[in-house]
């Protein structure tokens, strides 16, 4: 992680860039605890005033979030999703579970017409570590593979620019999943989402729309909105 020999001219730039590629790359996923200030100085060998200068711009950007007392945690993948948790976190349930259910469902429509093997193959694949976490009791890792299950649908929609935004929109997503969930799972707020992977598998564009679509309103203590009466 060390820059070597970096120039004076631009040094807090590069520490910026070094940062940030740690976090893109994954080294330092969503929720992690990155480094200390001691310790990010001497891995990147510059002044700790640089280290302190590229730690504040990334918060100021969104994908850092200082906590006095506790340390710095990666908060999202980039400047753009840092931004929508920032605009969106505190956001009307029901306006979240709207969005959720436009997205998803037309994913899901796309992804039953365009799903390959491989995409098959990794949906089916987190389907089944959901229930293995949900029968596990642990709230925290299902919030996280029932994230991961919905955006392998989304990836599996081949939509370059919907599997983008879908994911910029994850950590707000999460959020608000995880204030539904609470800290423990109850049984009667279980969803079999494997009518939705069936209909994906077997091309039916429509019923898989129609499954992916319910599931927000589902999460809702309300029940959703009746559909507009024709005129």
């Amino acid at each position: 992680m060390a820059l070597g020999h970096p120039r004076r001219s631009g040094l807090s730039d590069q520490v910026i860039s070094q940062l940030r590629n740690q976090i893109t790359s994954g080294e330092w996923p969503v929720g992690t605890r990155i480094p200390t200030e001691p310790e990010l100085v001497e891995q990147l060998g510059v002044a700790r005033n640089t280290v302190r200068e590229a730690v504040r711009a990334l918060a100021h950007n969104g994908l850092l979030d200082i906590r006095q007392g506790s340390g710095t945690y990666v908060v999202a993948t980039s400047e753009l999703a840092g931004v929508m948790h920032r605009r969106f976190a505190g956001s009307d349930p029901r306006d979240v579970a709207e969005l959720r259910s436009t997205l998803e469902s037309s994913a899901a429509r796309l992804a039953a017409r365009r799903r390959t093997d491989r995409d098959l193959k990794q949906i089916d694949a987190l389907l089944l570590r959901r229930e293995a976490v949900w029968a596990t009791g642990d709230a925290e890792e299902f919030v996280t593979v029932d994230a991961a299950f919905h955006h392998a649908v989304v990836v599996a929609s081949h939509n370059e620019v919907l599997t983008e935004l879908y994911a910029d929109l994850g950590h707000v997503l999460r959020d608000w999943l995880r204030g539904d969930v609470g800290r423990e799972l109850r049984p009667e707020n279980h969803m079999d989402h494997a009518r939705l992977v069936e209909a994906i598998r077997e091309g039916d564009a429509e019923r898989a729309a129609a499954e992916a679509a319910s599931y927000p309103f589902l999460c809702l203590r309300s029940p959703a909105p009746a559909a507009p009466q024709e005129p």
